[in-house]
Order: structure tokens, then sequence, then C-alpha cells
């Protein structure tokens, strides 16, 4: 059975909108896209190649897949640790839209999104991965199936914007497997999965 990993960039106020770029996901009127990008220094790109050396499948929500398909097939560099994985590992798709997709190695979740991936979790070995995909990873942290979080929390206040962590997520534990910082600020968090919280006073 395969663990399930997200990996999502946030500022401080929690937004995960558009971390690569302007254009990246303008909807809403966000106005802040690219605001990772200052902060991409040589410790931080050994960070992403750390994750990237681990998967064995990867699920993506809709809207990243659309981001992911428009710009990695194209990069065809044998030696980058991210397209290599990207274009020739298995991709997951849970989506209620699409009804095809052409980027090679992708299969498309089309039925209930909790049993899909819980059956896709129990069917596959190793480190399914997820990366951005935000309505999909709330609506899975909500059942537990997301086993651990790569949190890379950037010192950037934006004050508008979407958040992984909205109101009426699910109360849940969690326990800091790693933390470290990289040169230019952001702050590398690993968080395994641990129930539900506990509660006390002072």
């Amino acid at each position: 059975m395969a663990t399930l990993s997200l990996t999502q960039f946030l500022t401080l106020d929690g937004v995960i909108q558009a971390p690569g770029g302007p254009g990246e996901d303008p909807s809403g009127g966000f106005e802040h896209g690219g605001w990772s990008v200052p902060f991409g220094d040589d410790d931080f790109g050994q960070r992403i190649t750390e994750i990237f050396a681990r998967p064995t499948a990867f699920l993506l929500g809709r809207r990243t897949y659309d981001i992911f398909a428009g710009y990695w097939p194209k990069q065809t560099d044998p030696a980058d640790p991210v397209a290599s994985k990207l274009n020739a590992l298995p991709k997951y798709v849970a989506t209620t839209t699409l009804t095809s997709a052409d980027w090679e190695g992708t299969t498309l979740l089309r039925g209930d999104v909790v049993e899909e991936v819980a059956a896709l979790k129990e069917r596959t070995d190793g480190e399914i991965q997820m990366h951005g995909s935000a309505n999909l990873a709330r609506t899975l942290l909500d059942h537990d199936l997301i086993d651990t979080l790569h949190l890379h929390v950037f010192p950037v206040v934006l004050g508008t914007g979407r958040r992984l962590f909205s109101d009426g997520v699910r109360p849940t534990a969690f326990r800091l497997a790693e933390a470290r910082t990289t040169a230019a600020g952001v702050a590398l968090h690993t968080y395994e999965l641990a129930g539900r919280p506990t509660y006390g006073s002072y």
C-alpha cells in the first residue's frame, strides 16, 4: 500500500495560489502570482530535488494538472529531476470535467474521489505525490487520506488568495518529522498524520 504525500507552497498567511508566476492562476482577481520565485535559491532547489527523487506516481487536481501539462511535457532534459519524473511516472487526475488527457501516462479518476484515491493507495506501492491541488487536498485531508505534508512556508504575507486550510477543514493532528530553513528564509516542514487533536488547559 502506498503512502500519499502533499507538497504545498504557502505564504505566512496561508495563501497557496499561483506561487510560480503571474499567469499561473489569476482566478478570483488574484494579482500576486509568482510570490515564491524570489526565494528559489540552491537550498530550495535541493529540497525539491529530494522530494522528486521518491515518487512512484502522482495524483493531481484538475487545475494543477492543466498547469503542469502545459509546461512539463515540453521539458525534455533527462537530467531535470522534476521533468524526468513527471513525464515518466503514472499520473492520476481527479476530475469531473476532463474527458481525455494528452499527457502520456495520465489516468482520469472520474468516480467518487475519496473511494478512487483510497483504492489507488491500496493498489500502488511506494509514495504517491500530490503537488498543489489544494481543492483535492482539502477533500482528502477530511478523510485522513494524506499521510505526509511537506509545507514550504515563505516569509511573505499577501492578504488575499486561496488557502489550503480554510474554515471547516476537519480537525487533524500531525507530528513534526523534519524542519529546516533555506538561506533565503523558507521554512521547510514535514508533518506526518497523527490522528485527532487533543486538548487541555493552562
